[in-house]
């Protein structure tokens, strides 16, 4: 029988998210070149906080779904949180003048 577990030290586990969230008012200002740098932030953020996207998709211009694991340690408010804060900084100091 094939699982997806993943092994920790006490515990084994398959926690997945659906993260989907919004740009400030709707605005369609995720660009392909922005969409490109948001990807490159979030999988740094990903692989510093020690989590995993599987998926990122930037839909219509206005929203991003990210598909993710987690482990139990990390919960889902710290996840986004994490994701939805650091890319957004670092996106503002990169494109606005």
């Amino acid at each position: 029988m094939k699982t997806n577990l993943v092994h920790y030290r006490t515990c084994a586990c398959n926690i997945n998210y659906h993260v989907v969230w919004c740009v400030k008012y709707r605005q369609k200002v995720l660009t392909p070149e922005i969409e490109k740098d948001l990807k490159a932030i979030l999988l740094s953020v990903a692989k510093d906080k020690g989590f995993t996207i599987h998926e990122c998709e930037v839909g219509t211009a206005d929203h991003v779904h990210c598909f993710v694991s987690a482990p139990p340690k990390l919960s889902i408010t710290n996840l986004v949180k994490y994701m939805k804060g650091i890319s957004g900084r670092m996106l503002f100091e990169t494109w606005i003048p």
